[in-house]
């Protein structure tokens, strides 16, 4: 394995000029629902239809999820900041003022998200400082059409009209 001399302070710089969509990944703990934002979503394959995310090591949310078994990537809307802050927070009240409803998977949709894709967990593979983590989709279903929320250089937006 090679030493690299990357700044890690540059690495977050330079990375942060390429957007990302936004996504919270929910799943039931004991009855409760637990809740991480995340930016690093993407879609992995089409047969079988797998999604994957990249949880931070050090996340206290992930091993709730990861526990659940199962998850739902909930796609967030321009509009939906405030379900980022409150699911961001630290401790229990990470979901009060934030709306749901529980899936037949028994997963936390939220409410007015622009999708929701629910999964199992597919596979765990560490990938230095984070998780990599795939998941197989049960079901899945655009639920409103809208601009989606974008983060960029630290800080949530969405599209500027064309001119």
């Amino acid at each position: 394995m090679s030493v690299t001399t990357i700044d890690p302070a540059e690495f977050r710089k330079v990375l942060g000029s390429y957007p990302t969509g936004v996504c919270v990944i929910t799943a039931l703990d004991e009855g409760k629902p637990a809740g991480m934002v995340v930016g690093s979503f993407t879609s992995v394959s089409l047969d079988p239809p797998l999604v994957g995310f990249f949880p931070d090591k050090s996340s206290t949310s992930w091993p709730l999820i990861e526990k659940a078994g199962r998850f739902c990537v909930n796609v967030m809307s321009s509009d939906q900041q405030h379900v980022c802050r409150s699911v961001s927070a630290k401790g229990e009240a990470k979901f009060v003022g934030v709306e749901y409803v529980i899936s037949d998977h028994d997963l936390p949709v939220i409410k007015d998200s622009i999708a929701a894709i629910e999964c199992k967990m597919y596979s765990v593979t560490e990938a230095g400082d984070h998780w990599f983590v795939l998941g197989e989709v049960l079901r899945m279903e655009t639920v409103r059409e809208d601009d989606p929320m974008l983060f960029h250089r630290g800080r949530y937006g969405s599209f500027a009209e064309q001119m």
